[in-house]
């Protein structure tokens, strides 16, 4: 067991309403218990599990992949499921794509997300040579936490595991090719002085998703954990907001309903655009009438060229066969070659031919995209 203080899982009952709550890659549940302790205040109950390899030793981490977070996160949805009517979710840093990830396999069981500063992709260049440099070093180095208020307690490892890192690259690339799939409310809060997680996976997190409602939080003095920093209080009464709002029928999720309206409307928008005024002359359609065919010119392709190697080559295939049936029928032989002649002829037919159909020259490029 490691030295962090209130690693381990925690649940704060309260009503009907749930919220489960995620901490980050290498964090654990004390990284955002003052922002579940605040949520629940509100009267809601709060679950915060620790996700597997975490809060006890780095060595630890490196023994999980995200499929097993995902396990964690899963297990401790079904319960919070169990308990409550209606559960929302959130995740802070990686435990934010986590979250994505469980909307993307159980939308239709979820009412809301809550992201804070969530880690979706890194373009940093040292992120390209994870995959070689975990066979070389188990860890590196972690830093400093990234809290903008002094006396931030220790809530996480202070290395990074770097084949659990390796697996977070992966969790990323699932999560962003699906953001489509998720179309339920969010609440999105990412800090402009983030030195962890770049704000752009908050902006492309919003630009991809589905979602009919999406609430943006800016935050300007606080680092990446804006739980244990100078904007708690505006984190926890945003959160309560959004989840009261969605609760109350303010955020809706898309429906059937509202996409057939929506194309109903599209609808009516072109077609009132179209002129129908019958003191025009003519309209766009009666010239295309009028012009008919006279400016379409039918195409006349060549034909290919006979020339003396077709012919042969042509000869060649046509006469190795016929010499080989008279060979097979009569018994007949050219000076006892046997059917040779004929294999030979037709081999040689074959050939000219592949010769003959063959391009010159390749006009398109070969190369790979990149």
């Amino acid at each position: 067991m490691g030295d962090i203080a209130n690693s381990e899982n925690f649940y704060l009952s309260g009503g009907k309403t749930g919220v489960l709550l995620l901490h980050g890659f290498t964090g654990s549940p004390a990284s955002v218990l003052p922002w579940a302790r605040g949520i629940h205040e509100a009267g809601f109950t709060v679950s915060v599990p620790r996700i597997a390899g975490h809060g006890t030793r780095w060595q630890d981490l490196n023994k999980s992949t995200w499929e097993d977070w995902y396990d964690s996160v899963e297990s401790a949805f079904r319960t919070l499921k169990a308990n409550c009517d209606r559960v929302f979710v959130g995740g802070f840093s990686v435990g934010g794509a986590l979250a994505l990830k469980l909307a993307q396999n159980h939308g239709s069981e979820i009412e809301g997300l809550l992201l804070l500063n969530p880690s979706i992709f890194d373009e940093r260049k040292f992120f390209n040579v994870v995959p070689a440099l975990k066979y070389l070093l188990p860890s590196i180095k972690g830093g400093a936490s990234d809290v903008a208020k002094p006396g931030a307690p220790k809530h996480g490892y202070d290395r990074i595991p770097l084949k659990a890192l390796d697996s977070v690259r992966h969790l990323w690339r699932h999560v962003e090719h699906d953001l489509y799939l998720i179309d339920l409310p969010i609440l999105i809060g990412y800090s402009i002085n983030d030195h962890v997680v770049n704000p752009n996976c908050s902006h492309t997190i919003i630009d991809n998703v589905s979602s009919p409602s999406i609430r943006e939080i800016i935050f300007e003095q606080s680092f990446h954990n804006v739980s244990l920093d100078y904007e708690l209080e505006d984190l926890v009464s945003e959160s309560i907001e959004y989840i009261q709002d969605v609760l109350t029928g303010e955020f809706e999720r898309t429906n059937e309903s509202d996409e057939n309206e929506l194309i109903d409307a599209e609808f009516e928008s072109i077609v009132s655009q179209l002129s129908l005024d019958a003191s025009h002359p003519t309209t766009y359609l009666d010239e295309l009438d009028a012009r008919g065919e006279e400016h379409f010119v039918h195409p006349t392709p060549e034909l290919p060229k006979v020339d003396q190697s077709a012919r042969i080559a042509l000869m060649c295939l046509i006469g190795g066969p016929a010499y080989l049936l008279l060979e097979y029928t009569t018994g007949f032989t050219f000076f006892g070659t046997g059917p040779w002649p004929g294999i030979l002829l037709f081999i040689g037919g074959v050939v000219s031919a592949m010769v003959r159909l063959a391009r010159n020259e390749d006009d398109y490029d070969d190369g790979a995209e990149v």
